[in-house]
C-alpha cells in the first residue's frame, strides 16, 4: 500500500499542483488583461476605460465574468450542437495546454521536453479547428465566413512563424526552450535577428486574430465573426481562449527572442529580481504591443493581409533563414 501511495498517488497529486500552480495564475492573468485592455485604449483615447466598479474599477472582470455565467446558454435550432458546444472548448484547453512547456525560470517548467519548440507549433496550429468547428457547427453564413477567413489567415502566418523559429533554433542548437533562454545569456536574439523579431511579433496579431488582423471579427461585414452565434459562457469560453492565445504568443516572443527569464544586464541590482518576475515583465511589456497595435492601427483588407503574408513575410524570413546558417557556417560560430 505505501509502495502504491508512493509510486502512482503521490506523483499525481504533485503533477496536479504543478498544474494548478499555472492554471490559476493564468486564469486571473486573462480575466485581468481584459482591464488593462480597456485601461490602456481608455488612455491611448484619453478616456478613462472601466472606473465603476470596485476601485478603480478592479472588480470589472469579475463582474463580467460574473454576468457570462448566469447568462441562458441559446443554442440556435439548426445548429450541429455538439460541435457547436465542443468548438469553444477546444479553442480555450488549446490555448492552456501549451504552457506545459513553457519554462517560467531555470528548473521552473511543467514538462522540459527536448522537442518543446515543436510541441508549441503544434498546438498553436490546432487553435484554427475549434475555429472552423464554430464556423461551420452554427449554421450562419457570417460565422462560416468568418471561420474561412480565420483558417486561410492562420495557415498563411504560420509558415512564416515556422520560418522565424527555424533561425532561433539555427541560433541556439535546440529544441528545448530552456537550452534557447540559455543560448541568449550574452546576448538576446533580438538583436541579431531583429527582422525576424518584428515579423515574428506581427505574425503573433495576425495568428490571435488580433487588430489590425482581425479579419476573422470583422463586426462591419460579419457582424462578429465566427462565434456570432454564441451566448454566455460558450461565448466566455471563446473570449478566454482569445486571450490566453495573446499572453502565450507574448511568453513565445520572449523566450525565443527577449531571454527569457534573463535579467537585461548581468549586474548586481537586476540580478537579485527573481527570474519568474523578469519573464512576467517581459510578457506585459509584449502584450502591451498588442494592446497599442489595437488602438492605433486601423484593420487590414483581407487582400491586404494575403498580400502581406505570401508576398512580404514569406519570402523574406526564407532568406533570412539562408542568411543565418550562411553566417553560422562562414564565420564557424555554433552554439555550445
Amino acid at each position: 500500500m505505501v509502495g502504491f501511495w508512493d509510486g502512482y498517488v503521490w506523483p499525481g497529486v504533485v503533477i496536479l499542483a504543478q498544474i494548478l500552480l499555472i492554471v490559476v495564475p493564468l486564469l486571473v492573468a486573462v480575466a485581468y488583461l481584459t482591464y488593462a485592455e480597456r485601461k490602456v485604449i481608455g488612455a491611448i483615447h484619453l478616456r478613462k476605460g472601466p472606473n465603476v466598479v470596485g476601485p478603480l474599477g478592479l472588480l470589472q472582470p469579475i463582474a463580467d465574468g460574473l454576468k457570462l455565467l448566469v447568462k441562458e446558454t441559446i443554442l440556435p435550432a439548426r445548429a450541429n450542437i455538439g460541435v457547436f458546444v465542443l468548438a469553444p472548448i477546444i479553442t480555450f484547453t488549446l490555448s492552456f495546454i501549451a504552457w506545459a512547456v513553457i519554462p517560467f525560470d531555470e528548473g521552473w517548467v511543467l514538462a522540459d521536453i527536448n522537442v518543446g519548440v515543436l510541441y508549441l507549433f503544434a498546438v498553436s496550429s490546432l487553435g484554427v479547428y475549434g475555429v472552423l468547428m464554430a464556423g461551420w457547427a452554427s449554421n450562419s453564413r457570417y460565422a462560416f465566413l468568418g471561420a474561412l477567413r480565420s483558417a486561410a489567415q492562420m495557415v498563411s502566418y504560420e509558415v512564416s512563424i515556422g520560418f522565424v523559429i527555424v533561425t532561433v533554433l539555427i541560433c541556439a542548437g535546440s529544441l528545448n526552450l530552456s537550452e534557447i533562454v540559455m543560448a541568449q545569456k550574452d546576448l538576446w536574439f533580438f538583436i541579431p535577428l531583429f527582422p525576424m523579431f518584428v515579423i515574428f511579433l506581427i505574425s503573433a496579431l495576425a495568428e490571435t486574430n488580433r487588430s489590425p488582423f482581425d479579419l476573422p471579427e470583422d463586426e462591419s461585414a460579419l457582424v462578429a465573426g465566427y462565434f456570432v452565434e454564441y451566448s454566455s459562457m460558450l461565448f466566455a469560453l471563446f473570449y478566454l481562449g482569445e486571450y490566453a492565445a495573446m499572453i502565450l504568443m507574448s511568453g513565445m516572443t520572449v523566450i525565443l527572442f527577449l531571454g527569457g527569464w534573463l535579467p537585461p544586464f548581468d549586474i548586481a541590482p537586476f540580478t537579485w529580481v527573481p527570474g519568474i518576475i523578469w519573464f512576467g515583465l517581459k510578457i506585459a511589456l509584449v502584450l502591451f504591443v498588442f494592446l497599442w497595435a489595437r488602438a492605433t492601427f486601423p484593420r487590414y483588407r483581407y487582400d491586404q493581409l494575403m498580400r502581406l503574408g505570401w508576398k512580404v513575410f514569406l519570402p523574406f524570413s526564407l532568406f533570412w533563414v539562408a542568411v543565418t546558417a550562411g553566417a553560422v557556417v562562414a564565420f564557424d560560430w555554433y552554439p555550445s
